[in-house]
């Protein structure tokens, strides 16, 4: 029975830690929006913190990934964003997220977001019960 009680006090406090630097990763690309000091590496920064404030407080960020696009006329990147909701008030954030995305107007300076989209969507029944989410944007630069 220890052992169980272990697991569980270890399995609080990664999700404190995790919690801890999802809140920092969040505090980073709100300074890089707000504060106007220095420019963000890339619009990616600002285009994962609308993505991420759109998700709600109960989000566990997994990856991003971007690739190059262009077609004969534009240019571009296309991202992917997978996101984790775990538990059911926060599996409710999360079909918020997958009703909104699509009308959701990005304001990404210098780009347009051509597409927003559910890639995919996973649930797993738990216990507790988690739904992750992959979206793919495409973002255009605004020639």
């Amino acid at each position: 029975m220890r052992t169980n009680f272990a697991a569980h006090r270890e399995a609080g406090r990664n999700h404190a830690r995790d919690a801890g630097a999802f809140r920092s990763m969040l505090e980073t690309a709100r300074s890089a929006l707000g504060d106007g000091a220095g420019r963000p590496r890339g619009p990616w920064l600002l285009l994962l913190s609308e993505v991420l404030l759109l998700a709600g407080k109960q989000v566990e960020f997994l990856h991003h990934a971007e690739r190059p696009w262009s077609s004969a006329t534009f240019s571009g990147s296309r991202h992917t964003i997978a996101l984790a909701f775990e538990g059911v008030d926060a599996i409710v954030e999360g079909e918020a997220l997958i009703a909104a995305l699509p009308d959701h107007e990005f304001t990404v300076p210098g780009r347009i977001v051509a597409d927003a989209a559910i890639a995919a969507v996973d649930h797993a029944a738990g216990p507790p019960a988690r739904m992750t989410v992959e979206v793919e944007l495409l973002l255009l630069d605004d020639c």
